[in-house]
C-alpha cells in the first residue's frame, strides 16, 4: 500500500505505538528481572503468614477506645472482649509473635528460596544457608542468656533479611558455577550430596558476612540489618507518599489498558513496600502507637480500582442496552463482588479501550486520594491486617482498618464513580448498540 493511500493513524493509535515501544518493554524487563521476582515471589508466600498474625493481634489487642464505658450493645461486647483478651494475652500473642514478630525469618527463607528455584539450584538447602547467615548477623543472639531476641527478627529488618537471601543464593550460584564445591560421586544420591554442594559457599558466606557485620559494628555502630534499615527507611515513606501512589496506578491502569497484567508489573516494587508496611503498622498497633504508615497491606486495591470496575458493572446493568456488555455484566458481575475483575477486564474487553482507560485513571486518582487524604488527617483508620483478597473489598477496607469509617467511605466512592464512568460506558455502549442493529439488518 502506497504511503498516499495508507491510513491516517488516530492520536490513540499513536499514543499505543509509543507505549508499546517504550513503556511496555522496559516493564516487561522489571518484572522478569530475577532478583526482583524472587522478592516479589518471595513476598506472596508472606500471606498466610501475615493473615494468622494480623487476626491473632487483633484477638489480643481489641479495637476498643481509651476510657471506653458501657452503656450499648456494641460497647459491652468491647468490654467484654478486652476483659477476654487481657485475661488470655499471653496465648493470644503467640501466633503473632511467630508469625509477624519474627516475619524477617520467613523473608530471608521465601526470597532464598526463590532465587534458588530461578537459577534450578536445590531450593531448601540454599534456603536454610540463607537463613544461617541472616541469624548469624541479625544482632539476635545474647550469648550471655543463650537466647535469641525476636525483636532483632521483626519487619524492620526485613529489607536486610531480602538483601542476604539474595547475595547468599548468588554467592553459592557463583560457587557452583566455578566448580567451587564438594563433588561427591555421581552413585550419590542427590538429597545426600545436595547439603555437600552448599557446604563450601555457606561456609564462606557465614564467615564473610559475619566479619562484615563486625567490621559495620565497628565504623557506624550497627550490624547490616540494622544499617540496610537505615538505608531503606526513606525509601518505604518517600514511596508511599500520594504522588508516588498515583504514579503507580497510572502506570498499573496503563498496563492493563495493553492487556498486560499490571498488578504483576508494579508489584515486584510494591509487595516488599506494602507487606514492610502492613507488618509495621501491626507492630505499632499492639504497642498501642499510631500506625505509621498509609500504602500498606491491600489499601491500593479496596480504595483503588476494585470500587471502579464494580462501578462499571452497575453502570452496563442499569443504563445499557448493548447485548454484549449486558452479557458480560451478568457473568462478571459475582466475580467482582470479590474483587475478581478478569471476567470485565477481558470480558467488554477493557484491553485497548478508551471508553474505559480513561474513567479507571481518573477514579484510580479520586478513590486513591481520597482515603489517602483522609487517613493522613487521622479521619481513618489505616490498614494493618491482611485478608484473602477475595473478601469484599468494602468488608476488607472494614476488617483491614477496624474503623467502620472506612465503609461509608468506599460507598460514596462506588457513587462517584458511577458518576464518573456513566458518561463514558454509554458512550461505548452506543457504539456496540449501532453495530449490533447494523448486524441485525444485515442478517435481515
Amino acid at each position: 500500500m502506497s504511503e498516499a493511500t495508507a491510513p491516517k493513524q488516530s492520536i490513540m493509535d499513536k499514543f499505543q505505538a509509543v507505549m508499546e515501544r517504550t513503556i511496555v518493554p522496559v516493564g516487561m524487563k522489571i518484572s522478569q528481572q530475577k532478583y526482583l521476582a524472587a522478592i516479589r515471589d518471595g513476598m506472596t508466600v508472606m500471606i498466610p503468614i501475615t493473615i494468622i498474625g494480623g487476626f491473632a493481634c487483633l484477638l489480643a489487642v481489641p479495637p476498643a477506645p481509651v476510657g471506653l464505658t458501657g452503656g450499648n450493645i456494641f460497647a459491652d461486647f468491647l468490654l467484654a472482649w478486652q476483659a477476654w483478651a487481657a485475661a488470655n494475652a499471653s496465648v493470644l500473642m503467640i501466633p503473632y509473635h511467630m508469625t509477624i514478630g519474627i516475619i524477617s525469618v520467613f523473608v530471608v527463607c521465601g526470597v532464598a528460596y526463590q532465587l534458588a528455584q530461578t537459577y534450578k539450584m536445590d531450593g531448601v538447602n540454599n534456603m536454610l544457608c540463607a537463613l544461617l547467615v541472616f541469624l548469624c548477623v541479625s544482632d539476635a543472639v545474647d550469648l550471655e542468656t543463650v537466647s535469641i531476641s525476636i525483636a532483632k527478627l521483626g519487619a524492620s529488618y526485613m529489607f536486610g533479611a531480602m538483601m542476604i537471601g539474595l547475595l547468599v543464593v548468588e554467592i553459592n550460584h557463583q560457587c557452583i558455577k566455578h566448580n567451587i564445591s564438594i563433588k561427591l560421586p555421581a552413585s550419590v544420591p542427590p538429597n545426600v550430596a545436595a547439603p555437600f554442594n552448599v557446604l563450601i559457599p555457606m561456609t564462606f558466606s557465614v564467615v564473610g558476612f559475619t566479619l562484615l557485620n563486625v567490621l559495620c559494628t565497628m565504623v557506624t555502630g550497627a550490624g547490616i540489618t540494622s544499617l540496610v534499615y537505615t538505608i531503606f527507611q526513606p525509601l518505604l515513606s518517600a514511596t508511599g507518599s500520594l504522588p508516588s501512589v498515583l504514579l503507580i496506578n497510572v502506570i498499573t491502569t496503563t498496563f492493563w489498558f495493553f492487556g498486560i497484567h499490571g498488578g504483576n508489573m508494579v508489584s515486584v516494587v510494591t509487595s516488599p513496600i506494602t507487606t514492610a508496611a502492613l507488618a509495621a503498622n501491626l507492630e505499632a498497633y499492639q504497642a498501642n502507637q499510631p500506625l505509621p504508615y498509609i500504602f500498606s497491606g491491600a489499601v491500593n486495591g479496596v480504595f483503588g480500582n476494585w470500587i471502579t470496575y464494580f462501578a462499571i458493572l452497575l453502570v452496563i446493568l442499569f443504563f445499557c442496552k448493548s447485548s454484549q456488555l449486558k452479557s458480560v455484566a451478568k457473568v462478571a458481575a459475582v466475580p467482582c463482588v470479590f474483587n475478581i475483575n478478569e471476567p470485565t477486564i477481558f470480558g467488554m474487553p477493557t484491553v485497548l479501550n478508551v471508553f474505559t482507560y480513561v474513567p479507571l485513571l481518573i477514579c484510580s486518582i479520586i478513590n486513591f486520594s481520597s482515603y489517602y487524604l483522609l487517613a493522613e488527617a487521622g479521619i481513618l483508620g489505616r490498614f494493618y491486617i491482611t485478608l484473602p483478597f477475595t473478601v469484599p473489598a468494602p468488608l476488607q477496607a472494614f476488617l483491614a482498618t477496624m474503623d467502620p469509617k472506612t465503609i461509608v467511605l468506599y460507598f460514596v466512592l462506588l457513587a462517584v464513580d458511577v458518576v464518573v464512568c456513566l458518561p463514558f460506558i454509554k458512550a461505548y455502549d452506543k457504539t456496540l448498540l449501532d453495530a449490533e442493529n447494523a448486524q441485525e439488518k444485515l442478517a435481515a
